[in-house]
């Protein structure tokens, strides 16, 4: 009786001593880091990667590595050669995710084809020629539902290009003609843009930086321009 009670008094001590030794490595890595390089003062987090003494450095979204006593720092991708995975990639991805339910539809005007079953956001500048490029592949997609974000972040025609398609009576045949047809929008750009407005909060929030970007109904986020099989195989994964 008296060994089972002494293995489970230092079982308990064991278990209540590992928080603080993961504590305290965090606070050594922390330390060197933000003394040794500038530009690492506020870590966001720091967790143990599956790779023995390897550990996560997040920063934002911004993902690097180091040992447990910040003396060495990597930035790159932590494949995982066993299960054949890109773990930076999979960390990366849940940190960018969207949930579809925070988007705000009524800043967006939307295109259905099809069926209309399969959902996507798409947020665009009008000027941005990858998002021309991108919307004529995207156009071979059927059976889809698009709702299109304008957030004019290339300068002030870019501005006035949203207000005018924003402001046509169909956003949607405006937007199509310029960005398929190069007809530009004869829209006077004279109505309530605050859609704009927030929809350029809304990339600010989340660090949308560039365009286009892609949120599927899973949340998952797509930076730049990809392919008609590329869009038809994300969409039949979701």
């Amino acid at each position: 009786m008296k060994l089972t009670a002494f293995l489970r008094t230092g079982l308990s001590a064991l278990i209540l001593a590992l928080p603080l030794a993961a504590a305290a490595q965090e606070a050594t890595i922390r330390k060197n880091l933000a003394e040794r390089v500038p530009g690492l003062t506020d870590i966001d987090e720091v967790s143990k990667t599956p790779m023995n003494g390897l550990y996560e450095v997040r920063v934002g979204t911004d993902i690097l590595y180091t040992d447990a006593e910040g003396n060495f720092l990597l930035h790159g991708s932590l494949l995982d050669t066993k299960a054949r995975k890109n773990l930076t990639e999979e960390r990366v991805a849940k940190l960018t995710a969207i949930d579809f339910k925070e988007l705000q539809l009524k800043n967006a005007f939307t295109i259905t084809r099809g069926n209309g079953k399969r959902k996507l956001a798409v947020f665009e500048d009008p000027n941005c020629g990858y998002c021309k490029r991108f919307e004529k592949d995207l156009a071979k997609v059927d059976n889809i539902t698009v709702h299109f974000f304008l957030i004019p972040i290339l300068g002030a025609d870019s501005v006035e290009k949203s207000r005018q398609i924003w402001c046509s009576a169909d956003k949607a045949k405006a937007w199509v003609d310029w960005m398929q047809r190069d007809i530009a929008p004869k829209g006077s750009g004279k109505c309530n843009t605050d859609a704009l407005t927030a929809n350029l909060d809304f990339a600010k929030k989340y660090r949308i930086t560039g365009t286009p970007t892609l949120v599927f109904a899973d949340g998952t986020r797509v930076p730049g321009a990809i392919n008609t099989q590329q869009i038809e195989e994300l969409l039949n994964q979701r």
